[in-house]
């Protein structure tokens, strides 16, 4: 208890500008994280788990604020041109970087990377998601900096995805610390990562309070220019506004709601950022009411996003037709969903068989009253006003909708959440796209985020032929093909492709978030004296 009063008290006497503020950079997440092994990072809407990693690990390939990849322990990204990847795609040959170090003095080598990969493949070790990895055959280490690994089949997202963005854990792990580890020495590895490659160490955890990160002398990749992270776990998005203007954060993410509070401050700034977060209302379609497409089709009708995106996000969420983010070589900006249009749904619901009753209910011929339970997340603001919107919209053409607020954590949790086990109708969901436009985890049949429980034989072959196809121009047009079938079936109608607002001190210099994180780069982060 002790320290947790010495922590909030260092906290409040940061924000005071004192002498320790310019060596601490602090900012909020929105929920506990469940564990800080990143072998165990499962999907949430805030990417919390993400985050954190990334202040403490380095993934093979990252992407800078401009949507540039970068190579961060690697040498180079793989490709035809350079070796690193065969005519046939099965074939990756990976180079890390000379002189890369753990936190501990360890070199950093192929034995890790290795590692990671047997870890992330054992069928004992509960890894939320390997998307990919299973397509590995073998995998060698012929010295301390080369790995070749070889794929069954051609996977086009694999030279960007593995130990990086689109796959679960998207880092390496300290082969000599785990190893040799009993299952409690693990589990405290999983609270308290001490062995690190990336510019932070953990130094203490208070769950669901506060997390302390001191910066890691022996980081590789350059220097490290705050001397401590200061991450505090807020759930309430006003709380968090709160603790932004009164000094008491240096960076933390913003409603669009919040943006006129903020520009009042001359002390904040506000950064818009293009992201690979697009929010859908999914429709399961396991439900006997949701499987006519007819149904889904008009619900689609019944809701006006470009309201939405304006009177909910005031413009800074742009409406979108499909999973691929706007900024993606796979969008196209031709294809298109079914557009608010009330008389248009009403028609499409009285052709299901849903027609109004005296009380302007909708009803089917057996009497039983459209009724649909609308599930979202209490820690997101915009998700909330949605939910809102959607149940007055459908109200309006005679639909009973109910809204339970479901937990984050209990809405995302993989094989036992409430969005995999099907227990909704409707779902806000926020979905995170990988560097790779590869969709086959959101769209294919059982995929691991296919939360609508929609199964499509078309779309499986195009996903397939998407992933094998090392043909920019080809993958392209299968994306296409694949949103143009999501779009007139509507197993989810997309709502927009959210550009984050993220308000930060002007004397915070080296902020910039990039499409996934606004942590990748924490290591350039750094506070000036002036206030």
């Amino acid at each position: 208890m002790m320290l947790l009063v010495l922590g909030l008290g260092a906290c409040s006497q940061a924000g005071s500008g004192g002498g320790e503020d310019a060596r601490m950079v602090r900012f909020a997440v929105p929920a506990d994280p469940s564990s800080l092994n990143p072998l165990f990072m499962h999907p949430d809407s805030a990417s919390v788990e993400a985050q954190l990693a990334r202040l403490s690990f380095e993934p093979f390939v990252d992407m800078n604020r401009n949507g540039k990849l970068i190579p961060i322990l690697l040498r180079e990204i793989p490709t035809r041109r350079n070796g690193g990847l065969s005519r046939d795609g099965r074939t990756i040959i990976y180079h890390l970087r000379a002189g890369l170090r753990w936190s501990d003095g360890v070199p950093l080598t192929s034995a890790d990377v290795l590692w990671t990969l047997h870890a992330i493949l054992d069928p004992h070790n509960l890894v939320r998601s390997h998307v990919g990895y299973d397509r590995i055959t073998s995998a060698s280490a012929p010295n301390a900096t080369t790995i070749i690994l070889r794929l069954n089949s051609a996977w086009a997202p694999a030279t960007t995805s593995f130990f990086s963005y689109g796959t679960s854990p998207q880092v390496v792990l300290p082969a000599h610390i785990l190893r040799t580890q009993a299952p409690l020495e693990r589990a405290a590895f999983n609270a308290n990562p001490t062995v690190v490659d990336g510019p932070y160490r953990l130094v203490w955890w208070h769950r669901g309070d506060a997390l302390r990160y001191e910066a890691n002398p022996r980081f590789a990749l350059g220097a490290v220019h705050t001397r401590e992270i200061r991450v505090r776990i807020v759930p309430d998005p006003n709380t968090n506004l709160t603790l932004l203007t009164s000094g008491q954060l240096d960076w933390n993410l913003i409603a669009p709601t919040q943006r006129a509070t903020v520009d009042v401050h001359h002390t904040l700034t506000v950064e818009m950022v293009p992201t690979s977060v697009v929010a859908g209302l999914a429709m399961n379609v396991r439900r006997p009411i949701l499987a006519d497409a007819r149904v889904r089709r008009a619900i689609a009708l019944s809701i006006d996003r470009n309201a939405i995106s304006q009177k909910i996000t005031l413009g800074a969420y742009p409406v979108t037709n499909q999973i691929q983010p706007q900024f993606s070589w796979a969008y196209n900006s031709k294809i298109t969903q079914p557009s608010y249009a009330p008389g248009r749904a009403d028609l499409a619901f009285d052709a299901a068989g849903w027609k109004r009753g005296a009380d302007g209910m909708r009803r089917n011929a057996a009497g039983n009253v459209l009724r649909l339970t609308y599930v979202a997340f209490p820690e997101s603001t915009t998700g909330v006003r949605v939910a809102t919107f959607v149940q007055a919209a459908l109200k309006d053409r005679g639909i009973a909708v109910t809204v339970k607020s479901v937990s984050n954590a209990q809405l995302f949790m993989p094989g036992t959440g409430v969005l995999a086990s099907g227990n909704f109708d409707l779902a806000y969901v926020v979905w995170t796209m990988g560097a790779d436009p590869d969709d086959s985890a959101i769209y294919a049949c059982g995929a691991s985020e296919n939360f609508m429980h929609w199964c499509n034989s078309r779309v499986n072959a195009l996903e397939q032929l998407a992933i094998h196809d090392t043909s920019q121009n080809a993958r392209r047009r299968e994306y296409a093909s694949i949103a143009r079938i999501v779009a007139k079936d509507v197993p989810v109608l997309w709502l927009f492709n959210a550009q984050y607002l993220y308000a930060h001190r002007t004397r915070l210099h080296g902020f910039a978030p990039n499409a996934f994180l606004p942590t990748w780069n924490a290591a350039e982060w750094s506070l000036s004296n002036a206030r």
